[in-house]
């Protein structure tokens, strides 16, 4: 009896112990298959994102800018080495790895998946990669990747145009698509790199590979493809470019050309310049620290950034409002004894001329650069009329160019004094801006844009650098259209030649500023030079560049076009305290239009 209960006890025991694994394996395969399934292929397999080829950059003409070379990095997967520091510590002993390095690297590992390989150093020598080879066994998790990185072959040439690119950071990192940058270590920082970032970039491809039990690659078994980034082809073009830096000679300035019609820019230069390279893999921080603390302030793109007064460059303009508004007439004479005095004020508005122009009209205001006769028209028309008529070529705003950090620099009025001033307009400040000085200040590119739209007799047209995108699978280009801007209308459109005419003469006219720059030309060119004072100079007091400092002189300014009857090429050069436009900065635009039109015979006799 004990025995059969006990039997019976054992039987329903082992029963049921059946029935729970039965149980339990119908709850294994059938109820929760997905979920082990899942966990099953995480152990053999990892997805791993492929990162998509960056475009590249070309010139107009082909001339390649930025383009991708292969280097090898090494790399970690967080989640597969054993003990990250002693790992750390271990490679060191292999080769070099800098502070910096483990910073930015320690930083990834918080930000970014630990399925994920995050690299520790970039372009590895041929002597580190064999060293790690050989000691491959001792880290689990590491390996050497061959990786495709930025590199641009012309150095300096182009850099505040062109930008270049940098390790992401952790900001950038918050902003972008973490999808689309899952295996991307760099992005855009300046320059078209970073305004054409999403064109550049493409689209990220996923890997499906099995891998051991120790991590290692056993096969991939499928992969989607990534989306290499499209080719961009500027408007620059790099000989001018070139040339046009050279051409400064190593002052600290400023060049901007631009094709009229189509608002492309020909080159954009911002001296000094600096190589872009370093800044790719990270530069070193002594030199970093060189150029951030450096006077002559190389990372600044003075092109677009870059404030100063326009000086007489602005008469033309003002030259304009005057017959527009009927304050002129091409006729219309001023005195011009050496100086100008507002009404029963003691104080002397000075002309740049000792002795004064005498007997002056438009033309001569122009070609001569007159002062006097500019205070008195500035005077006439008010700054109400100045302001709003100006406005119109562009000054005081951004000009819209696809490149960003541009600033929209200052074009003064009663409006613009009363809210940062907390002051009224008085009218001597509207006699100062009738010259350019003063509260006026420009950026070399709003120069160039408001020089074309004057050759291109009011018709704006927005900045640009990129001119197509081309696909790098089949090199098929797509043009980016011209965009247009407000057209600058006048009542009387034959004022824009009677101002022209004036610009003729001061590069073309026997006693013009810039005839010197003028002198056997081969074409006819438009052109006003200006010259911006940097400090005041008291009353009685003249200015003698040789006895103040160097980086206090005035800055040498220079607008122009050509040809007149139909414009190709619109340059505004400044050099920072360089004296004279007429002197310095006039001969400069006479060799970058000069040299332009030297490139285009040469293309012409080509084809």
């Amino acid at each position: 009896h004990i025995f059969n209960r006990r039997a019976a006890t054992a039987m329903v025991m082992a029963v049921l112990l059946v029935f729970s694994l039965i149980a339990r394996l119908i709850y294994l395969q059938v109820i929760g298959y997905e979920h082990y399934a899942t966990l099953s292929n995480d152990n053999r397999v990892n997805i791993t994102p492929i990162p998509p080829t960056r475009g590249l950059i070309y010139d107009r003409n082909g001339i390649l800018l930025a383009q991708n070379v292969p280097s090898f990095s090494l790399e970690l997967v967080p989640e597969q080495v054993p003990d990250l520091d002693e790992t750390l510590l271990k490679l060191a002993e292999l080769m070099t790895i800098g502070e910096e390095d483990l910073q930015r690297f320690r930083k990834l590992v918080e930000q970014q998946p630990g399925f994920e390989a995050i690299p520790l150093r970039f372009r590895l020598s041929d002597e580190e990669v064999s060293r790690f080879a050989v000691n491959r066994h001792r880290f689990p998790g590491v390996d050497i990747a061959a990786r495709l990185v930025r590199n641009y072959p012309l150095g300096a040439r182009a850099v505040h145009a062109v930008g270049y690119v940098g390790r992401i950071n952790e900001t950038e990192l918050r902003n972008v698509d973490p999808s689309e940058y899952r295996g991307t270590s760099h992005i855009g920082k300046i320059g078209i790199e970073k305004s054409y970032e999403e064109i550049l970039h493409g689209t990220v491809g996923v890997q499906h590979v099995e891998v051991n039990a120790g991590g290692r690659m056993l096969r991939v078994l499928r992969e989607t493809l990534p989306m290499p980034g499209k080719n961009l082809i500027l408007t620059i073009d790099a000989r001018l470019q070139a040339a046009a830096e050279d051409f400064l000679d190593g002052r600290r300035g400023s060049i901007v050309a631009i094709d009229p019609p189509t608002g492309d820019i020909l080159a954009l230069v911002s001296m000094p310049t600096y190589d872009p390279n370093p800044f790719v893999v990270g530069i070193e921080p002594k030199l970093y620290a060189d150029l951030q603390t450096s006077l002559d302030l190389p990372l600044f793109n003075r092109a677009i950034q870059g404030e100063y007064p326009p000086g007489s460059t602005i008469k033309p303009f003002v030259a304009l409002a005057g017959l527009e508004y009927g304050k002129i007439t091409p006729d219309t004479r001023t005195f011009c004894s050496g100086a100008y005095s507002l009404g029963n004020s003691d104080h002397k508005y000075r002309d740049w001329k000792k002795g004064g122009h005498g007997n002056t009209n438009l033309t001569i205001a122009i070609s001569e650069s007159c002062d006097v006769y500019f205070y008195d028209l500035a005077h006439e028309l008010g700054i109400d009329a100045y302001y709003t008529f100006l406005s119109q070529f562009g000054f005081g705003r951004a000009t819209r160019i696809d490149l960003e950090g541009e600033r929209s620099a200052r074009l003064p009025s009663r409006e613009w004094k009363r809210r940062e001033k907390k002051e009224i307009w008085y009218p001597g400040e509207t006699l100062i801006a009738g010259i350019g000085q003063g509260y006026n200040l420009a950026t070399p590119l709003q120069l160039a844009v408001a020089t074309a739209t004057l050759a291109n007799r009011g018709v704006r047209v927005r900045p640009r650098t990129v001119r197509a995108l081309q696909d790098p699978r089949d090199s098929v280009q797509t043009p980016l259209p011209a965009e247009s801007l407000a057209t600058v209308k006048l009542n009387q459109p034959e004022n824009w030649d009677i101002v022209v005419a004036g610009m003729i003469d001061v590069v073309h006219g026997k006693k013009g500023t810039a005839r010197i720059a003028g002198k056997d030309a081969q074409y006819i060119m438009a052109g006003k030079t200006g010259t911006a004072q940097m400090i005041n100079i008291k009353q009685d007091e003249r200015y003698v560049e040789s006895e103040i400092d160097e980086r206090l002189r005035d800055h040498a300014l220079f607008i122009a076009f050509a040809p007149v009857d139909k414009p190709r090429i619109a340059v505004a050069i400044i050099v920072e305290n360089g004296g004279s436009g007429a002197g310095t900065a006039a001969p400069i635009a006479r060799k970058v239009i000069d040299y332009y039109f030297s490139l285009q015979d040469q293309t012409n006799a080509r084809q």
